[in-house]
C-alpha cells in the first residue's frame, strides 16, 4: 500500500521530467524572442517612469533567461543531434540570433539598474555569440540553401540585424565605462551599426520582392515578418543611441550628421510598414479565417512594437522633437496589452501541452 501510494505521488514528478525532456529536445532556435519582447517593454516602461511595471517584467526575465541558457546548454549536452539540425537549416539558423539579441536586451535592463561588471560580461557574451553565428549562418544560407528551401519571409533572416544592432544599443552603455579601451569598443559599434544597415539592405530588397512579385500563402504569413518593422527600429535606437552618447572623438563625431539623418529614416521606414503588417494579419485571419494560436514565433511579433516604442522615444531625445514622445507612451501600451495576450497563450500551450503528456503517459506499475 505504501509503495502504492509512493509510485502514485512519484508520477506527477516523472511525467514533469520527461516533459522538461520533450521541451529541451524541441527548443525552438528562436527562444529567446521571449527576452526579448519583455525585456525592450521592460526598458521602455522604465524610461516612461513606470518602475513597478517595468520591474515585475524585468523579474520575468531574470527567470527567463537563465532558464533558457541552461535549456540550450541541456540541448546541446543531450540532444545535440537535433541542435545541428537546426543550426544547418536554412529555414531556422538565423533565429539562432535571438540568443544575441535577448542577451543584449537583457543587459539593458541589468544597466538601468546599475550592474555595470554584468553588463560587460553580457556584451561580451552575446559578441562572441555574434561572431560564432554571422559567418556560419551566411555560410548556410549559400551552400544548404536551394530554390525550394527557405527564402525571405519564412525565415526569421531579419533578426540576424536585430542581433547586430543589439551590439551597438549595450556597446553604448559599455564603452563609456572601459577607460582606454572605450574608443575601441565607440568604433566597432559604429562599425557594427553600419553593418547592420548593409544588411538590412540586402534582405529588405529579397523581402520586398518575395511578398510583392511571388505567391503569397496565408501560410507565409507568421509573426517572424514583424522583424521587418523591428529590425529598422533598431536600427533607429542604435543610431540615436550612438547620437546621445558622446564618444569624444572627432573622426566618430563627423559622422554625426550621416548619422542623424539615417536615423530618421529609419524610423520612418518602420513606421511605414506597420499599416502593411496590420492588413497582411487581417488578410491571413479574416479574409481566410486561420485561427490564432500560440507559436513561439510569436514572440518575434511582440519585440518589434517594444522597440517601436523605445526607438521612438530615444528618437525624440536625440532629434530634440518631443511630439514623438506621445507616439512612443501610445505604442508602449499596445506593446504590453500584447504581450500580456502572448504570456497567456504560452502559459496555456504549456499547461495544455503538459496536461496531454501526463494523460498519455502509461501508468506506473503496482506492487
Amino acid at each position: 500500500m505504501g509503495t502504492m501510494q509512493m509510485n502514485t505521488s512519484s508520477r506527477p514528478l516523472t511525467s514533469l521530467a520527461g516533459w522538461l525532456d520533450g521541451q529541451i529536445a524541441a527548443l525552438y532556435p528562436g527562444c529567446f524572442a521571449l527576452v526579448m519582447a519583455t525585456g525592450i517593454i521592460s526598458n521602455a516602461l522604465f524610461h516612461e517612469q513606470y518602475r513597478l511595471l517595468s520591474d515585475i517584467l524585468f523579474f520575468v526575465n531574470l527567470v527567463a533567461y537563465p532558464v533558457l541558457i541552461g535549456f540550450t546548454l541541456l540541448r546541446l549536452l543531450r540532444f545535440r543531434t537535433l541542435l545541428w539540425s537546426d543550426l544547418v537549416n536554412p529555414r531556422l539558423v538565423f533565429s539562432f540570433f535571438s540568443i544575441v539579441a535577448g542577451t543584449d536586451v537583457f543587459g539593458a535592463g541589468v544597466a538601468l539598474r546599475g550592474g555595470e561588471t554584468a553588463v560587460l560580461f553580457l556584451w561580451l557574451f552575446a559578441f562572441a555569440a555574434w561572431l560564432a553565428l554571422i559567418y556560419f549562418s551566411f555560410g548556410v544560407l549559400i551552400f544548404l540553401n536551394s530554390t525550394q528551401g527557405a527564402n525571405v519571409v519564412h525565415g526569421g533572416w531579419l533578426i540576424a540585424i536585430v542581433g547586430t544592432e543589439s551590439l551597438v544599443v549595450l556597446g553604448t552603455v559599455v564603452a563609456p565605462a572601459l577607460g582606454q579601451t572605450g574608443p575601441l569598443v565607440f568604433v566597432l559599434i559604429h562599425v557594427l551599426w553600419g553593418v547592420g544597415l548593409g544588411l538590412y539592405a540586402i534582405f529588405i530588397v529579397l523581402f520586398a520582392h518575395r511578398i510583392f512579385f511571388l505567391d503569397v500563402e496565408p501560410d507565409d504569413i507568421t509573426p517572424l515578418l514583424w522583424v521587418v518593422m523591428g529590425a529598422a527600429a533598431i536600427s533607429t535606437n542604435a543610431g540615436s543611441a550612438l547620437i546621445l552618447t558622446d564618444s569624444d572623438m572627432p573622426f566618430l563625431a563627423s559622422m554625426r550628421p550621416f548619422i542623424d539623418g539615417v536615423t530618421l529614416l529609419m524610423w520612418g521606414w518602420a513606421t511605414w510598414w506597420i499599416p502593411l503588417l496590420v492588413v497582411l494579419g487581417v488578410w491571413k485571419h479574416i479574409a481566410y479565417r486561420v485561427p490564432i494560436v500560440y507559436t513561439p514565433m510569436l514572440w518575434s511579433l511582440v519585440f518589434p512594437l517594444g522597440m517601436y516604442a523605445l526607438a521612438t522615444r530615444r528618437l525624440a531625445l536625440a532629434a530634440d522633437f518631443p511630439p514623438l514622445q506621445s507616439v512612443s507612451f501610445a505604442m508602449v501600451w499596445i506593446a504590453l496589452a500584447v504581450w500580456g495576450l502572448t504570456a497567456a497563450g504560452f502559459v496555456h500551450s504549456a499547461w495544455r501541452s503538459y496536461r496531454l503528456g501526463l494523460a498519455a503517459s502509461p501508468p506506473l506499475a503496482r506492487s
